[in-house]
């Protein structure tokens, strides 16, 4: 049998649609594994999102799916995105965990992988604060929660500013947004896809 990763976002300029494709790419490394790239429901209404100067940055993922917190325990693994909003999840990805109630309730999610990957706009912005944070409700749900190990060599990268941490992959956007995910952010987005995909697998055939 295949093993079965969601890859959920929530992106608004689309760095982390960036990393999620990243993360998505990575976990299709190993062989047997579905991928599944969804996003997260907008909250915010098309005027405040012009207002903000997303509405193109949007267009770019707008064909991705829906995610369905219904649809959850379908998964063996799943690895959630977010930017950051004051050192932690962004409204969004707040509203959909706040949405899988029945999960908990039924232990549906017990026993399966779950990672989680960001961004900030600045060096020391709250990336490892916003990962920590959204590893509780892995926790909460009884997953396996799955970093990034330090196998991954770019995490050892000091010729660069770069994100990425052992806690999930982040990159760093810049102020005004202009810093789409370098190569390396990227190499570490891809290499917790794939290891996620790994320990799913393992966990699966138990």
């Amino acid at each position: 049998m295949s093993t079965r990763i969601k890859v959920i976002f929530y992106s608004l300029y689309g760095h982390i649609y960036h990393m999620a494709e990243a993360v998505a790419a990575g976990a299709r490394e190993v062989p047997g594994t579905e991928v599944e790239l969804l996003q997260v429901a907008e909250t915010l209404s098309d005027e405040i999102i012009a207002k903000m100067g997303a509405t193109e940055a949007k267009k770019a993922f707008a064909h991705i799916p829906i995610a369905d917190p219904k649809t959850l325990n379908e998964a063996d693994g799943i690895l959630f995105g977010t930017g950051t909003r004051f050192g932690s999840a962004t409204a969004q990805m707040q509203t959909f965990f706040d949405a899988t109630g029945s999960h908990w309730m039924s232990g549906a999610l017990v026993g399966k992988a779950g990672g989680v990957f960001t961004s900030t706009a600045s060096q020391h912005g709250g990336q490892e604060t916003t990962l920590i944070s959204l590893q509780t409700f892995l926790f909460h749900q009884g997953m396996v929660v799955v970093g990034v190990p330090y196998a991954a060599q770019e995490l050892l990268n000091m010729k660069e500013i770069t994100g990425g941490s052992p806690y999930g992959a982040s990159t760093i956007t810049d102020a005004q947004g202009q810093r789409l995910p370098s190569e390396n952010e990227l190499a570490i987005a891809r290499y917790q896809g794939k290891h996620l995909a790994q320990v799913a697998a393992k966990l699966a055939a138990k």
